[in-house]
């Protein structure tokens, strides 16, 4: 496979790029997700290798309309007429029509072109009228030669959504394969981690995916032969730390309005448990009102910051949402506060240590091991041999003020075919959790409600997802049907 085999995962996207590659007809791939992802590494290291011409150009933020233009031009004298300084146009309109002859003087060799224009919205200026332009030189020229295959990249997943993928002018349609970009998941996090010498096991990894949230950029800043702990110091807690300045690098190369974006995120980062569309709007104000508060809302959604579902069984309208993105919810609880320390003067050497330690990391890491569990929901449904058409949900129910009703929480069901519903309890717990009896009356109560609540007539299954097991016990007997553990959580899926 060439330099493909040095990708590490993206087996599905790799497929996706072969297919492309080998096929006898023109191509468009739209490939998005988030700052530090990886999409120009993944497409750089698949095709540089490759028998192709290879143009690849990339946007440069906040540059001006003849900045691009003249970026773009020095690519197409590098790769079509080796090295030689071609005049640039005056607008996009002038630029693709020498990308064109460019193409065509390239005709003999026989060879596929393929054009990955990376940061692909920053080209996009205002009134550069580069969407129009790609549209007409798409519609008239590219897609009539068969050798052709066009990649449009950009890490605002939103914009590329809005203006590429669901186009509703000339492009409309003309997409023919699209990659959305995520995070690795924990199998290969642990394998990149391996490739760069950084042999950690499962429990070390688990602590740095709560941080990382499977970032590849940002795993590649793990130092070998450091601990979990030691290595989230470093990158988090000292003088103007790679953690601590990413936040708004991050928000400010995704979103314009990148302040009110964080808003939206904290707010939501607050109810652990999703907060309703409704109660978000009040909590922010006038900021939520109309299609710009939804388009914002969207927005962080394709950016994989947050999910918004309905939760199962739920007779009210509405959307709730919730924070996933696990260096968020990070910077928010343990980097934020401290903000200014670190940016002034750093913490003294040994500060994770006493708080990884501490009933406060406890607490916390359970919210983030609950992140990371509906991003593994595949690897869930595996571990208990569910079929593919169980749907995967969440239930809450909150009694109206002053009645004496209990309300309930549950973390994870999955609603199955064959009438029956598994109902998932997730813990986080450096051992083997222990059901107490107390803790098992509550369960029962929980399990109550939502029978009640539901109507519901189906079999129940309890299911606990523990990071490291369950302890055997009098009050566990007859109450729970099966445990999946960490082991289950960084198995591959087919």
């Amino acid at each position: 496979m060439g330099m493909a085999s040095k990708i590490i995962g993206r087996e599905n996207e790799i497929r996706i790029l072969e297919n492309f590659l080998a096929s006898n007809r023109p191509e468009f791939l739209a490939i998005y997700g988030r700052r530090r992802i990886g999409k120009t590494f993944l497409i750089r290291s698949y095709f540089e290798n490759k028998d192709v011409i290879f143009l690849n150009t990339t946007g440069a933020k906040d540059g001006p309309l003849l900045e691009q233009i003249s970026n773009f031009t020095k690519k197409i004298g590098d790769v079509f007429y080796n090295g030689a300084k071609l005049k640039a146009g005056k607008n996009w309109n002038e630029t693709f029509e020498i990308l064109t002859d460019a193409i065509k003087s390239k005709l003999a060799a026989d060879k596929k072109v393929v054009l990955f224009f990376d940061e692909f919205p920053w080209m996009a200026t205002k009134n550069s009228r580069l969407l129009q332009n790609l549209d007409y030189y798409w519609n008239q020229y590219w897609s009539a030669d068969s050798k052709i295959k066009l990649i449009i990249c950009g890490s605002s997943a939103s914009w590329i959504k809005d203006k590429i993928v669901n186009n509703k002018g000339g492009l409309h349609n003309r997409l023919t394969q699209r990659i959305p970009l995520e995070p690795f998941d924990l199998k290969n996090t642990k394998a990149y981690l391996n490739s760069l010498g950084i042999k950690l096991n499962s429990e070390q990894i688990l602590p740095i995916y709560m941080v990382t949230g499977g970032v590849p950029y940002y795993l590649s800043q793990i130092e070998k032969g450091f601990s979990a702990s030691q290595n989230i110091e470093r990158l988090a807690f000292r003088r103007n730390s790679f953690l601590l300045e990413e936040f708004d690098n991050l928000f400010s190369s995704l979103f314009d309005d990148h302040e009110m974006n964080v808003e939206f995120v904290r707010a939501i980062a607050d109810s652990r448990y999703g907060i309703g569309q409704e109660e978000l709007l009040r909590k922010m104000g006038t900021a939520l009102h109309g299609e710009s508060g939804m388009k914002k809302l969207r927005a962080l959604q394709d950016a994989n910051f947050i999910i918004g579902f309905k939760p199962h069984f739920h007779s009210k309208k509405g959307m709730y949402y919730k924070v996933i993105d696990e260096y968020t919810l990070f910077y928010f609880h343990w980097i934020e506060p401290i903000r200014k320390t670190l940016l002034e003067r750093g913490l003294t050497k040994g500060y994770w240590d006493k708080k990884y330690k501490s009933a406060g990391w406890d607490s916390w890491s359970g919210y983030a091991y609950e992140a990371i569990c509906y991003k593994h929901i595949a690897q869930i449904s595996k571990a208990l041999d569910l079929s593919p058409t169980a749907i995967p949900s969440t239930w809450r129910y909150a009694p109206k003020k002053g009645s004496k009703e209990s309300g309930a929480q549950i973390d994870l069901l999955f609603d199955r075919d064959d009438d029956a519903i598994t109902i998932c309890e997730i813990k986080y717990t450096d051992e083997s959790f222990s059901i107490t009896k107390a803790y098992a009356e509550k369960f029962k109560n929980k399990i109550d409600v939502f029978n009640r609540v539901t109507r519901n007539k189906k079999q129940i299954f309890l299911v606990f997802v523990s990071a490291n097991g369950l302890k055997d016990t009098i009050n566990s007997e007859g109450l729970v049907d099966g445990v999946v553990t960490l082991k289950d959580l960084f198995q591959g899926v087919d």
